[in-house]
Parts: structure tokens; sequence; C-alpha cells
């Protein structure tokens, strides 16, 4: 596995890093197919950010914790990784049973970021869509944390978002043409 380590106002030392790659290569026993990782540790205003990325065949797995120190946000976010590994096992093994086996695979950036404030775009990132159902959507969603993923649906061909309304519901957007 690839490990790749993005430091923004922060010193990774070698102890450091060697604890972290250690761990990030244990995640190889809770899903074989993980291709590369990456860590970013931030540093701001006394606080370390710390953001775990993995691609497990395609799929983009990723957890952010907040701490004091680097090393527990770290294993925070380590923590968070494994669970949405976990989930995504499981969701594999239940899609498997359904009988529904054909293999995905789909990439996704990072959204659009920009100030509540001011209406000035300030980074755009580009997105693969791949056809998929909106339960795989939410899947994909809760693996990279965010509040709303856009996809493809594969009913219509349409591109769609879904995001998320609360503890355990989920919205769609649908385009009207």
């Amino acid at each position: 596995m690839d490990i790749r380590f993005v430091q923004r106002g922060a010193d990774i030392d070698d102890k450091l890093r060697e604890y972290m790659e250690k761990k990030i290569s244990k995640l190889e026993k809770f899903f074989k197919k993980i291709l590369n990782c990456q860590i970013v540790v931030t540093h701001h205003k006394g606080s370390f950010n710390v953001e775990t990325t993995a691609n497990a065949n395609g799929v983009i797995l990723r957890a952010e914790e907040d701490a004091t120190e680097p090393r527990k946000a770290f294993d925070q976010s380590l923590k968070n990784l494994e669970r949405r590994i976990k989930k995504y096992n499981s969701y594999l093994k239940d899609r498997a049973q359904l009988g529904a086996g054909e293999e995905f695979s789909f990439s996704v950036e990072e959204p659009v970021e920009s100030e509540p404030e001011a209406a000035v775009i300030d980074k755009v990132k580009k997105v693969e869509v791949h056809p998929m159902e909106a339960a795989e959507a939410i899947m994909q969603m809760e693996l990279v944390g965010h509040a709303f993923f856009m996809f493809q649906n594969a009913d219509t061909g349409e591109i769609n978002v879904v995001y998320k309304r609360g503890e355990d519901s989920y919205g769609l957007l649908e385009p009207i043409r």
C-alpha cells in the first residue's frame, strides 16, 4: 500500500511518521484492496487536524479529526476510518447476498468549498460521476463523511444529489428540465 503524507503548518517527525505508517498499514486486515492512503496533518491555532483518506479499489473512504496533539488526532481519525471500512465491507456482503454480484468502482474528490458570507468561489474540484442507485450514493456519501453526494442516477441517467437531512433520514435532489 502506498502511503502519502501532506503537512500544512505542521512538522511530522520520523518517529510519528513511522507510527502512522505502521497503524495505517493494518487497515489491510479489514479490506485487502486498499491501493493507497493519504494522511494530511494541519496545524492551525494550537489545534491539529488529521485527515486520513483511503482508496479502496476506487472507493474513497475518508475520516477527519481534530485534537491538541497530532498523534491523538490521527488515532481518532484512524478509528473512524476503520469503522467506515467495516461498514463498507458489511454493505458489500449484504449486496452480494442479494445477488447484485457485479463490482462497481467510482472515485470522488472533495466538493466545492466556499465561504457562506462571500459569494466568491475559491476552490473548484472536478468530480467523476458514475451510474449508481440512490442507496449506493448514500453509502458512498457516508464513507467519505460528507453531508451530500453527487451521482448519475442509474435509472434516469440524470445527475442527482443525495443529502443528509437528520440523524437517519436522507433527501434526493432530481433536476427538472
